[in-house]
């Protein structure tokens, strides 16, 4: 008489490791496979950017230690740090006992991470360089760390915003705009970078987008001859600082001329994190601004 339920709860319990241990896999920006026996639970980020990326798929509350800088959200201030994304304390990031590394593709030194490859330790490399390579790696993460539910509908959110921003200025009239990374030396950016592309998904016309490289050095001379309409650079909280006050010596300058000097928040504009869409709303007044003058 108890046969049939005996053998019922064997098979339950034969299955059940498959359903607790289910191996998750999501393929990195290099191109690598990474698959973990289980979704991670102990997650350390090594880029300010990855550790912003990782809360958004959902799994703040998976992230053992952060590197240096990782100010967003809150939460992330409060963890422990492992260096920063240029030199990794590699002794402090194995004593978390990570089952998930997150590595920044351009930002990490190649040779630690090589050693960590060595090491056996699980390692996830990012750098999202478009609109839908910010869902993309936000569902990727959450795969990796079992927060699909969180994680996709982030990456719906963002995919719905830059969607309605480019809805919105499509046939917005062009402005040519020069975006400053740096003052000494002075930098840009070209329309590979994803700044060059919140430009153009605004209506911007970017001086120097047909460089070759993503952040080119380049020199005054070359801004007064392309003069720009419109100037915009990152700062604290997007508040004024003396970062343009070069251009307001050359009155002849047409985004000088008309008071067109912009400041946005440096973080979520340089990050390719969700919050790239308020930043890319923010640009997108300022040319707007720029156009009425």
């Amino acid at each position: 008489m108890t046969y049939w339920p005996v053998k019922a709860l064997f098979c339950v319990l034969l299955f059940l490791p498959v359903m607790v241990w289910a191996e998750v896999c999501a393929e990195d920006e290099k191109g690598a496979q990474v698959c973990l026996p289980e979704p991670a639970k102990r997650i350390v980020t090594l880029s300010p950017g990855a550790t912003e990326l990782m809360f958004a798929a959902g799994a703040g509350d998976k992230v053992v230690a952060v590197v240096n800088y990782s100010d967003y959200p809150p939460a992330a201030l409060k963890l422990p740090l492992v260096g920063n994304h240029t030199r990794i304390d590699l002794e402090a990031l194995l004593a978390f006992k990570p089952d998930l590394v997150v590595t920044w593709v351009t930002g990490n030194p190649p040779a630690q991470v090589e050693l960590l490859q060595e090491l056996g330790v699980p390692l996830f490399s990012i750098e999202p360089r478009t609109f839908e390579g910010v869902s993309s790696v936000i569902e990727r993460l959450s795969t990796l760390a079992g927060t699909e539910q969180e994680g996709y509908a982030e990456a719906a959110h963002f995919r719905a915003g830059i969607k309605a921003i480019s809805e919105q200025y499509r046939g917005a009239e062009p402005i040519r705009v020069f975006y400053q990374v740096w003052e000494q030396p002075l930098m840009t950016i070209n329309n590979d970078h994803l700044i060059g592309k919140v430009l153009q998904l605004c209506g911007g016309v970017n001086v120097f987008g047909e460089m070759s490289r993503l952040v080119p050095r380049i020199s005054a001379e070359v801004v007064l001859e392309a003069n720009p309409h419109a100037i915009l650079t990152g700062s604290v909280d997007g508040k004024s600082d003396d970062q343009l006050d070069l251009w307001k010596n050359y009155s002849g300058l047409k985004a000088v001329a008309r008071d067109n000097l912009f400041f946005v928040p440096a973080s979520p504009i340089s990050r390719p994190t969700p919050r790239l869409l308020e930043a890319t709303e923010l640009i997108c007044e300022k040319l707007d601004v720029a156009r009425e003058r």
